[in-house]
């Protein structure tokens, strides 16, 4: 857990993270409040079928995860992450205002709709959705702005120049920006719908706006305490050259011994020798002929013929990373969505039970500080999800049972007498793998890659679960057409009394335990994570960050 104070230092430290996880809780805190029931107003302000406003929150959605892989690159390589964010919230702040003025500004909406009608009698003109357009488009580039640098902003106040003495800090910082996001998304489902339809769209509307601002406040306000890293030249660049180097020097043959050969390291760098992993990519910091291809100041000659070894290093760390991002499982929907909110109730439960209770024990036991290493826990992460399923396909046969026994198979919307509460298993264990491989996952990313490429890596956990879900509906789609028999329905059938949901959840958490066979493969092949972590009784390295002068704004250091 987070105990240092950190308070000694005049840049950066635990107040400073104050304000970075309490901008992105309240931006979330907004944004999902207006998401969650903007179907309803679509449909009963502008005159939408559902099938309409559907495509336009799929895009909606789409931008806002789209958006932040964006915003990640232009921080890393060229704008910084403090900028980025504070152009998120005012792009946020302003998409949000726009929108509460159409409950306010007469002619916004389409006129003489009933309030509780699933479609209005007049049509939106192109005017209109222009604007709701707009408004829709400001908030997801703000959100691209302020959810692709936070949570690497946020570490970047933890750094070296603060004695960090508590070696879980990083993880710790992890884990619980990982509960107030979802304790953010987990209130504005909550809270905030129920302000729109108790009083209405122009107060529901209002109150985003009002955490919206103060998300803003809150970072702004922190500006001359933060810790702020320059960009750097594109990292694309460096790979490009890296890739490039490594093809003009293909026919070079490198010795079995990395002491025969010559290598172009970066000044003051502790790495002088390239691993030996990809091997391939070490000709690109070979040195020829040390006359030809480096300059009087030690610079090479040529960047896209000579390489550092932390230009090689950094691109065999993308590489290596992205062979690990496998799970698939973990998203998979159920019909009964409103109990969503036990699996981040699950989820947070579990983070403070590790970080308080069984991380202070364990070390209290060995006497030492005791983690998880970051593999570790995304194994455990995978495991769990695919026990998870098998819990979920015993609970459907046993629904399934009922529904037979009590005679309504040919009832699909049928109430069986059977308590919902069952399903807290599932998401007990579903809120548990969550809380070992969505942090874990996060914590390798940034870990493993490039600091320069910090923004990036906290968002690839999201790329890998946009790649799940079109797996999911691969799945999907192949188990409706093609797992059936003659005069039978679908294991997935619109029935789902008739169907055999029970055999599609056992088909998921086979998948689920062969992923976990194949990360352990990879896991083996990647070798030892550069975080410092050996295990569940291994030492952790202090600093996990480096730290880097040049990499900061002198106003800031």
């Amino acid at each position: 857990m987070i105990t240092e104070p950190l308070l000694s230092s005049p840049k950066g430290g635990i107040r400073a993270l104050f304000f970075i996880i309490a901008n992105e809780a309240l931006e979330r805190l907004a944004s999902f409040g207006l998401s969650t029931n903007m179907i309803l107003y679509l449909t009963r302000e502008y005159g939408m079928d559902a099938a309409s406003g559907a495509q336009i929150l799929f895009l909606y959605s789409a931008a806002g995860n789209f958006l932040p892989i964006i915003g990640a690159f232009l921080a890393d390589t060229y704008v910084g992450r403090y900028p980025m964010i504070g152009f998120g919230c005012i792009a946020s702040l302003l998409g949000m205002v726009l929108l509460w003025l159409t409950t306010i500004i007469p002619g916004a909406t389409v006129p003489s709709c009933a309030q509780f009608s699933s479609r209005c009698s007049n049509d939106a003109t192109t005017p209109q959705l222009l604007f709701l357009y707009f408004c829709l488009g400001l908030m997801s580039i703000g959100a691209g702005g302020i959810r692709s640098c936070s949570l690497a902003f946020g570490a970047d106040q933890l750094s070296k120049r603060d004695s960090l003495k508590h070696a879980g800090i990083l993880e710790s910082f992890f884990s619980w920006y990982y509960v107030i996001s979802s304790a953010s998304v987990f209130i504005s489902m909550t809270c905030v719908v129920y302000i729109q339809e108790a009083m209405g769209w122009k107060v529901g509307f209002g109150v985003p706006v009002v955490l919206m601002i103060l998300s803003t406040l809150s970072f702004f306000l922190a500006s001359p305490i933060y810790v702020k890293p320059k960009a750097k030249a594109s990292w694309l660049i460096g790979f490009a050259r890296v890739l490039v180097a490594s093809f003009r020097k293909r026919r070079i043959e490198l010795s079995s011994l990395d002491t025969d050969e010559l290598y172009h390291h970066r000044k003051g760098s502790a790495l002088v020798v390239p691993s030996e992993r990809i091997r391939f990519l070490n000709k690109a910091c070979v040195i020829k002929n040390p006359e030809e291809d480096l300059m009087p100041d030690g610079r090479a000659s040529d960047p896209w013929c000579l390489c550092t070894v932390d230009q090689v290093e950094e691109l065999k760390a993308l590489i290596k990373a992205s062979t690990m991002n496998r799970h698939i499982t973990s998203k998979f929907e159920i019909p009964a969505g409103s109990f969503y909110a036990f699996l981040l109730l699950s989820a947070t439960m579990w983070i403070a039970l590790y970080d308080r209770v069984i991380i202070p024990l364990a070390s209290k036991i060995t006497g030492k500080p005791t983690r998880l290493g970051l593999k570790q826990k995304i194994g455990i992460g995978i495991l769990g999800s695919a026990a998870s399923m098998a819990v979920l396909a015993i609970i459907e046969r046993v629904r399934r049972e009922i529904a037979i026994r009590e005679g309504i198979s040919d009832i699909p919307d049928a109430v069986t007498h059977m308590s919902a509460m069952w399903l807290l298993p599932f998401y007990f264990l579903l809120g548990f793998s969550e809380a070992m491989n969505g942090v874990g996952l996060n914590e390798f990313f940034y870990t493993e890659l490039p600091k320069s490429m910090s923004s990036v890596a906290s968002n690839l956990f999201s790329i890998g679960l946009s790649a799940a879900s079109l797996v999911a509906s691969f799945i999907v789609s192949n188990v409706r057409g093609f797992i059936s028999e003659a005069n039978q329905e679908s294991w997935v059938s619109s029935n789902i009394n008739k169907g055999h949901y029970d055999y599609y959840y056992w088909l998921l958490s086979g998948l689920g335990f062969a992923n976990f066979i194949y990360y352990l493969a990879c896991s083996k092949a990647y070798g030892p994570c550069k975080g410092g972590q050996k295990g569940i009784t291994g030492d952790v390295r202090e600093g996990l960050i480096d730290d880097d002068d040049d990499d900061y704004d002198d106003d800031v250091v």
